[in-house]
């Protein structure tokens, strides 16, 4: 097997994160390509080889798997958002199920509860947040705005029919791209450095159904004057929209990286905020806050965790890596007190304005890196919340934590490969893994979040065993023990 041979072949299973694995007849080498689903057979390029595997990349789908279905968005397959569009939503959670589980068992030392993987109250418009880029729909093409195309860092795909968002935000897109090409006014390219429009970031509340939109430009052109920011606001404010907009905001980023940075952000109508429910609880959010993009989907994964947690009356409980406070505010009713440690300081500021709104007395908040802070807080917790962010926990700061000797944790992983590695050092310290499982924010997409619970190994004797329960099992068992009640 060489680098650009092609060939042909079926994917025989998916892999976490996204890689199908194909077995040719033969050959010695596993090959794994990305967004491919099991049963297709596609022709394939070698663009890797390695001693005992390859890397290939999809050509052509030459037949379809037996599971596929045509994608309810017409953009699926030129855009990057979405992987398993074409896949029916049962389908894309046994697969998710078997690559956690999968990943779990061979991660855990000794017997845990599996739960299976819960499904997003949401299939389609979960979003509530988009951040939406300008480009070229191809080299020296028209304006686009949208997403970037599947396997490309450059051209930009047009998704005025996009399902992961509802009606209201398709339309900012709609109102936003029309009047950028009447401006006549550049993108900002990436490698030259040069132009204007930068980024479209549209959030929208699921409870509250206010809508917050802000367009990040450079400060290479005037933006009243050359742009007309009252123009835009105006169409925008006229548009035909479910919701109410909150506010219609512009933000400045003369930066090099590709990311969307505040610089500078003035309001150009209502407010910098706009309000969205939790499981009865309310929260301000900002243009960048962190806040989870699937508001019904979060009520599922935060109901796990207080399930998780457990008795909490009069217990201290530290929230780490507490982002807005998001997982503090809902534990402080039913705890003594609730430390939340974040490293970004406008979410801490967002996350005390929210628990005084909340009236929520017993929640504190410490700016700075826990690996740092932790050492100052001057207390000792009961239990423990670890939120961490993609890469996980630092190990001299997971060093720190399992030093607290907690008789219980709650981990929540939105990358399940780091939950695997933090978990070495965990039950290398003494912490068992009682229950898993995962909880789906992201339909479309091989993204999903783990929670895992683990106890001190001192706390209990060692009485566990393996089960694996299914989610038809769990609902019923759930049920059944609410008649018994």
């Amino acid at each position: 097997m060489k680098k650009g041979q092609v060939y042909e072949g079926v994917i025989d299973r998916v892999e976490f994160p996204n890689r199908g694995r194909i077995a040719l007849p033969g050959e010695d080498r596993v090959i794994t390509v990305k967004n491919g689903i099991p049963g297709q057979k596609v022709r394939f390029s070698v663009n890797k080889v390695h001693k005992g595997r390859a890397e290939g990349r999809i050509l052509e789908v030459v037949e379809p798997s037996g599971m596929e279905i045509e994608s309810p968005c017409p953009h699926f397959g030129q855009c990057g958002g979405c992987t398993y569009q074409n896949l029916p939503y049962e389908e894309q959670l046994k697969m998710k199920e078997t690559q956690l589980k999968e990943m779990m068992d061979g991660a855990v030392d000794g017997g845990y509860v599996w739960e299976g993987v819960m499904p997003s109250p949401l299939r389609q418009g979960y979003r509530n947040k988009m951040e939406f880029s300008f480009g070229d729909e191809y080299k020296d093409g028209p304006l686009a705005l949208g997403m970037h195309k599947r396997g490309s860092f450059h051209d930009i795909v047009n998704v005025p029919k996009c399902q992961i968002v509802d009606e209201d935000c398709r339309r900012v897109l709609a109102c936003t791209l029309e009047y950028a090409k009447e401006t006549g006014l550049p993108y900002y390219h990436r490698m030259r450095h040069e132009g204007f429009f930068r980024h479209l970031l549209v959030r929208k509340a699921q409870k509250t159904g206010e809508l917050l939109i802000d367009l990040v430009t450079t400060g290479e052109y005037d933006f009243e004057n050359d742009f007309g920011g009252k123009e835009w606001t105006n169409r925008l404010l006229s548009l035909p929209i479910e919701g109410k907009i909150a506010g219609i905001l512009h933000t400045r980023n003369d930066s090099v990286a590709d990311v969307v940075r505040d610089e500078g952000t003035e309001v150009l109508y209502g407010s910098d905020y706009f309000y969205e429910e939790l499981l009865g609880l309310r929260f301000k959010i900002t243009p960048f806050s962190f806040f989870q993009t699937n508001s019904l989907g979060a009520e599922v994964l935060y109901e796990t965790v207080r399930e998780y947690i457990g008795e909490t009356k009069d217990r201290v409980i530290f929230d780490l890596y507490s982002g807005t406070g998001t997982i503090a505010q809902i534990l402080a009713p039913v705890a003594a007190k609730v430390t939340g440690v974040e490293i970004v300081e406008e979410a801490v500021r967002a996350a005390k304005e929210n628990a005084e709104g909340n009236g929520l007395s017993n929640c504190s908040f410490w700016a700075g890196d826990v690996l740092k802070v932790i050492d100052e807080l001057g207390e000792v917790p009961d239990l423990i919340v670890l939120d961490p962010p993609r890469d996980g926990v630092h190990p001299k700061a997971l060093r720190k934590i399992t030093d607290f000797g907690v008789e219980r944790m709650v981990y929540i992983a939105c990358k399940p490969t780091s939950l695997v590695r933090d978990l070495e050092m965990l039950q290398g310290r003494g912490y068992r893994v009682e229950r898993i499982r995962g909880v789906d924010l992201f339909p479309g997409t091989y993204h999903v979040e783990t929670v895992c619970l683990l106890s001190n190994r001192k706390s209990k004797p060692d009485t566990h065993v393996k089960l694996s329960l299914s989610m038809d099992d769990y609902y019923r068992i759930k049920e059944e023990g609410k008649n018994n009640q």
